[in-house]
């Protein structure tokens, strides 16, 4: 399986308001930018997406090291999810999951994708090269006027 190291970020203008995800995907030399947005949405549904969007862009399963600013997404993801899953996509407090189409997405590609998936968290505007890179590509995704979707780079 090929080695895929990938950073992404999620941004928002109002939360909710503009928003957009970004990804940095490094496979030896190889490189991929991909960004996009929506008009109305939310900074978690935006992290949420740019996972999601880098783990569609795979074509075959690869020993991925994922590094994400979002512990929404992280915790979600390692800590979270079984309990969700268990509780008929309930919260421990017995309401329903927020974001619950993204998680499933996202389930669904970690579950069936082939994957061998290291999730890593970043301290977000801390420094790190890859974090800002993604956070640019998704500050770059982000719709300049309602209606108006990004498209990928």
């Amino acid at each position: 399986m090929n080695h895929v190291t990938i950073y992404t970020d999620g941004a928002c203008k109002g939360n909710p308001g503009p928003g957009g995800w970004g990804v940095w995907l490094k496979s030896g030399p190889a490189e991929k930018e991909l960004c996009g947005g929506e008009p109305h949405t939310t900074n978690n549904r935006m992290e949420l997406l740019a996972v999601i969007e880098a783990l569609t862009a795979l074509k075959r399963p690869c020993h991925v090291n994922l590094h994400l600013d979002s512990q929404y997404v992280r915790k979600g993801i390692t800590e979270w999810l079984k309990g969700w899953k268990a509780k008929g996509w309930k919260t421990a407090s017995n309401q329903p999951v927020k974001n619950v189409d993204l998680w499933q997405r996202l389930d669904e590609l970690v579950q069936h994708g082939g994957h061998d998936i290291r999730w890593h968290w970043v301290k977000g505007h801390a420094g790190d090269p890859g974090n800002e890179r993604a956070d640019a590509l998704a500050n770059r995704g982000v719709p300049q006027r309602a209606g108006v979707q990004s498209t990928t780079v």
